[in-house]
């Protein structure tokens, strides 16, 4: 009786472990291909939930910043909602500093960054881009009143400002300086300030995308212009998670097709003055 017994008690733990094994086995594949499975179709869970989350600066005006009524706005917010409606959704805005932009994409806080993200090979290892939505080009601004400098070739022997630590300040010591001639360099904690010397003639010009000083151009009355061709250009595009392959074709899709009925073209007009270059 004795041997029998120690006999089930044996089989019935054996049992128990092979259930235990099973059930783990089992659940850990669940947990992985539903992790999986769940990133694959974010397309059809945004249009699941009627909502489309969008990860944008929100302090960047003409391309996103929050209007008097407190509503997300700009150039980057108007893609942002034509795209979402063309997916059949609406789009729900997540203000966020830029320097945590990529990790709250990587964590899902939002679908997509709608926020002058410029593309870099860098970044397309850490995420997917659509086609370019916009170029931004970097020109060359001067006083109104001044007709001696017409492009880069005549900063020589000039004092140029320009954004302390920004990317313009580093294509002008590395790249531009060597290859014009001296010039003098003058950087700036922040844009007004510069654009105020620039006025007073305490500088002879700058570099910066104008399409960013519009707006700042427009509330201080500053008297400045654009000369010559582009110094330089980037493009920015909408970014996701990596894996998305359907939502990124949709996203495409519907950009292209704002560029073929010209929505794109009224949000750019609306926004910056003028018809896109391209």
């Amino acid at each position: 009786m004795k041997k029998q017994s120690s006999f089930f008690t044996v089989f019935l733990l054996v049992t128990v472990f092979a259930l235990v094994l099973s059930a783990c086995s089992s659940g850990g594949n669940e947990s992985s291909d539903g992790g999986k499975q769940a990133e694959k179709d974010l397309l059809q869970t945004i249009k699941d939930e009627g909502v489309m989350k969008v990860g944008v600066m929100g302090t960047y005006p003409p391309y996103n910043f929050l209007s008097e009524d407190k509503e997300m706005d700009g150039f980057d917010a108007d893609i942002a909602k034509e795209l979402a409606k063309r997916l059949g959704v609406e789009a729900e805005f997540v203000a966020q500093e830029f320097s945590g932009i990529i990790p709250g994409l990587q964590s899902k806080k939002f679908d997509v960054v709608v926020s002058q993200m410029t593309i870099t090979d860098e970044r397309k290892e850490q995420m997917d881009f659509t086609e370019p939505y916009i170029k931004n080009e970097v020109k060359v601004i001067v006083s109104k009143g001044n007709d001696s400098i017409k492009g880069v070739e005549d900063f020589v022997g000039k004092n140029i400002g320009v954004g302390l630590g920004t990317n313009d300040e580093t294509f002008l010591r590395t790249e531009l300086l060597p290859k014009v001639g001296e010039f003098n360099i003058k950087t700036y904690d922040d844009v007004v300030t510069s654009l105020k010397d620039l006025d007073a003639g305490r500088i002879d010009a700058t570099i910066n995308n104008i399409y960013a000083l519009k707006p700042i151009v427009e509330i201080n009355g500053f008297d400045i212009k654009a000369v010559g061709e582009a110094v330089k250009s980037d493009e920015a595009g909408v970014a996701i998670r990596k894996g998305n392959e359907s939502f990124l074709e949709a996203l495409n899709q519907a950009l292209a097709e704002m560029k073929e009925d010209g929505t794109y073209n009224e949000i750019f007009k609306k926004w910056f003055g003028e018809e896109p270059s391209n």
